[in-house]
């Protein structure tokens, strides 16, 4: 029988993103939103009684220190090694996996790499390509998913990773915002196939038929929730305009999983916002905190 686990990967450390969270008064309060948000992810999924485990991750509140150009590097190597533990202790055949910032796919998705023999393609639905490096601008983890999926980056963090996936195999939908050129060059480097908000709106061919031609038999999928148009909701960091609707990505994961075998999914970059503020209003009563 196939095992299938929940994997609640509340870490936090990949994000530097607090200057985008102003509502939340403590910066370290909402660096650490990507933690309540991986629980209350969990909270608010169905209880399809799925084996759930959880990967330990660092609270200790602290200056925050770039090394070898990654924010909080050491932390992330140690919960790298901690997350592929846990996947060598349970051995599963599937994974779910809530988080937690973007990078929390990739130690769950290079596992699954390695267990089906690299017959695995990656569909990454998200507004940003994730594709930075050590040394650029942007010292978040989180921003170096993709990279790291493909085996690039920090040797302290994907010298651990089991496998790695080929570009070629590797397809974002939903992509609207680069954030710098050299990062759109870099994907046109990498030769990472792009689909737009508006190539997926009415229908998911230009997915499934990318699927075809790829040629994978399995398929992993993130979902980071930036990807949604804020006019509908804002449940991420992210605000990048003209985004997909709610009922957009649901069908393109649903129809994914009619013609491929989805044996990963990941939800993350949950920012709740409104849930830090009434945590810390809490704190603050008598009785309760």
């Amino acid at each position: 029988m196939e095992k299938t686990i929940r994997l609640i990967y509340p870490q936090w450390q990949g994000g530097d993103i607090t200057r985008w969270v102003p509502e939340v008064e403590d910066p370290q309060d909402a660096a650490r939103g990507y933690y309540l948000g991986a629980q209350l992810l969990n909270f608010l999924a169905p209880d399809n009684g799925q084996h759930i485990v959880t990967v330990p991750v660092n609270m200790a509140r602290g200056e925050r220190k770039v090394t070898d150009g990654v924010l909080d590097r050491d932390d992330i190597a140690l919960q790298t090694r901690a997350a592929l533990d846990l996947l060598h202790v349970e051995r599963p055949d599937r994974i779910v996996t809530l988080g937690g910032e973007c990078s929390v796919s990739v130690v769950p998705f290079t596992y699954l790499a390695h267990r089906y023999g690299g017959d695995v393609a990656m569909v990454w639905i998200d507004a940003h390509p994730d594709i930075t490096l050590p040394g650029d601008v942007y010292a978040g983890y989180h921003a170096m998913a993709v990279t790291a999926c493909m085996g690039l980056g920090d040797k302290h963090i994907v010298g651990q990773l089991p496998a790695r996936i080929e570009p070629s195999r590797i397809l974002f939908v939903g992509l609207r915002d680069w954030e710098r050129d050299e990062i759109k060059a870099r994907q046109e480097q990498y030769g990472i196939k792009h689909l737009s908000p508006a190539e997926v709106a009415d229908d998911s061919n230009a997915v499934t038929e990318w699927l075809e031609r790829c040629g994978a038999s399995h398929v992993v999928i993130h979902f980071d929730m930036d990807v949604l148009d804020p006019v509908e909701i804002i449940p991420a960091v992210g605000v990048s305009p003209d985004g997909m609707k709610m009922n957009e990505v649901v069908r393109t994961i649903n129809d994914i999983a009619r013609v491929k075998d989805v044996v990963g999914l990941t939800v993350a970059e949950p920012m709740p916002r409104t849930a830090i503020r009434i945590k810390n209003m809490l704190e603050q009563l008598p009785l309760l905190g």
